[in-house]
């Protein structure tokens, strides 16, 4: 009988030291599962910010070439001079400028502030007649030359980014070409997809929101220099219709028994200076994973060998369909990031594109005038052959421009035969007034061997070859020697780009293809990242070899 009762007695205790191990290995289980649910939400959240922060700034680097080349454009200068005869031309011109670049409005200011011509010169509130000589991005571009500013509008009430440049020298400017650019679909798309997103200027005042309510407050975080200096209430209420700014609480996640705060991630916005803030709610992870964690301890405590099994096919099943479901994510993550790598590499080479359109726009003006003037005097063979001059001309502008249309799309995934002298041909189309300003000797190779046939997408070769070309136009400088190669067997076809720069610093030849490692101060890191991934998602690769002088690096390319 005492034996047996301490039999019984064993067993308790046996029973209550597996319940105390049982609730300190859960209590364990559910940290290291909230853990890791955090870090996985601030990974995520620090991607996510890293592309819709090159987005943003592909959109603003678009937008900020429009005023510039405006500002030099002949018609532009006439009417502020003082001649109105083709002041309807102009508002034309600047209404389909609008419609092709999506700008709210395009406008023309003299000297004084007063409105000439504008994109809604035909409509209601339109700006023609206005006078905007008060608004800072008036003043500060007649003063600087150029000139931004985020406010509503005088007219609309609308929100947006004016992008101001002055017409003529500072010591005798004719007036100030504007564009207004709103951000409407860019923010139903952000108030679509994220837990919460906002932008803010140099004063921490937010500019762009997924939620409306929190446009135009400040943010929580101080300067560096500790509280924000004092507003002027007069000047905030003629720029945002708030004379009274007050502070933004960002919002916290979770039912309100046990509330989480959101997390915040910041990327910088080039060129104006903002900050993008991605807020990601980590509540869906954390619950998933502290449920997932319980429900796997429970089992194992309960069903000991049987149940282990039975848990080990289950987490096994999970983690597949985790993997697939990071893998899918991946993907996404990854073609957004190339999406917005091209978009950035054409929004850095616009400008020479631009360069490379006006000058056959305006001979194609000098043969037109020409033309008339032949057609006029009834020599018309001569004014036959200006003519012809002419349609050359809009073949180069249409091929110029149907590159970058291509080069800034969407690819489909399936690779297909494609000659590599398009890849080479198209990507040297883009960089030409890059090649020409740097005085660039280019070694290109003999047109029968770049003619072999390669197995890939165009768009996604062009976009290696073409961050491959800006390194070694960047590390060679003025008056440099470039070489491209080309070398194919039956299996694969080798692209080589090679400079004579200072070469890759030995530190930094073994990491050089991770991201965000980089030898230029100004450098992200992610170019080189992710042109080697594009390579061997195509069943290639990219590498770096040895060459005597500068770097050279090797795209190696599956033949067709």
């Amino acid at each position: 009988m005492g034996h047996r009762l301490g039999r019984w007695h064993l067993l308790l205790i046996a029973l209550v030291a597996a319940l105390l191990i049982g609730a300190l290995a859960m209590l364990g289980l559910d940290r290291a599962m909230r853990v890791s649910a955090l870090a996985e939400t601030r990974t995520a959240a620090t991607s996510q910010a890293a592309i819709l922060a090159a987005g943003l700034e592909s959109e603003l680097n678009k937008f900020s070439l429009v005023p510039r080349v405006l500002a030099v454009d002949p018609e532009v200068g006439t009417l502020l001079a003082g001649d109105r005869s083709e002041r309807s031309v102009l508002n034309r011109r600047l209404a389909a400028l609008a419609r092709q670049t999506n700008a709210a409005a395009i406008y023309l200011m003299d000297a004084d502030g007063l409105t000439l011509a504008a994109s809604n010169w035909d409509r209601p509130d339109s700006f023609v007649g206005s006078e905007y000589g008060f608004r800072d991005y008036f003043a500060g571009a007649l003063r600087d030359g150029t000139h931004t500013e985020f406010a509503l509008g005088t007219v609309s009430r609308r929100p947006g980014l004016y992008l101001a440049e002055r017409v003529g020298p500072a010591d005798r400017p004719l007036g100030v070409v504007a564009v207004k650019v709103e951000f409407d679909s860019l923010e139903r798309k952000w108030r679509d997809a994220e837990d919460g997103v906002f932008v803010t200027d140099l004063d921490g005042i937010v500019l762009l929101a997924s939620n409306p309510d929190w446009r135009f407050r400040a943010a929580e975080a101080e300067t560096a220099a500790g509280a924000r200096p004092a507003r002027d209430p007069a000047r905030d209420a003629m720029r945002f219709g708030i004379a009274q700014i007050e502070t933004l609480a960002l919002p916290w996640a979770g039912p309100a028994t046990s509330r989480i705060r959101m997390i915040e991630k910041i990327q910088p916005i080039a060129p104006v200076g903002w900050e993008l803030h991605l807020l990601a709610d980590p509540a869906p992870r954390l619950s998933t994973a502290i449920a997932n964690g319980r429900l796997a301890g429970v089992l194992g405590l309960a069903l000991l060998g049987l149940a282990g099994a039975g848990g080990f096919i289950w987490l096994r099943q999970r983690s597949e369909r985790a993997t697939a479901q990071v893998a899918a994510q991946t993907a996404a993550l990854r073609e957004q990031l190339q999406q917005a790598n091209r978009l950035a590499t054409l929004g850095q080479i616009t400008a020479g594109l631009g360069h490379e359109i006006r000058q056959p726009l305006a001979a194609m003006r000098v043969y037109a005038e020409s033309g008339g003037r032949l057609l006029a005097a009834d020599r018309k063979d001569e004014a036959a052959g200006n003519f012809d001059k002419i349609a050359g001309l809009a073949d180069k502008i249409g091929r110029i421009t149907e590159e970058s249309l291509q080069f800034s799309r969407r690819t489909p995934s399936e690779p297909k035969d494609i000659p590599l002298t398009e890849v080479i041909e198209g990507s040297l189309l883009l960089l030409r007034d890059q090649i020409r300003q740097s005085g660039i000797t280019l070694v290109l190779p003999e047109h029968d061997e770049a003619a072999v046939m390669v197995r890939a997408q165009h768009v996604q070769l062009e976009q290696v070859l073409v961050n491959l070309l800006q390194n070694a136009l960047q590390a060679c400088g003025t008056g440099g020697h470039i070489t491209i190669a080309v070398a194919a067997d039956r299996q694969q076809v080798r692209l080589s780009v090679s400079d004579d720069g200072p070469g890759v610093a030995t530190e930094l030849r073994d990491t050089l293809f991770q991201p965000f490692i980089t030898g230029r101060p100004e450098g992200i890191g992610l170019g080189l990242a992710i042109a080697r991934d594009i390579m061997g998602r195509i069943g290639g690769d990219l590498v770096l070899e040895d060459n005597e002088t500068g770097a050279c690096f090797t795209m190696m390319i599956p033949a067709a």
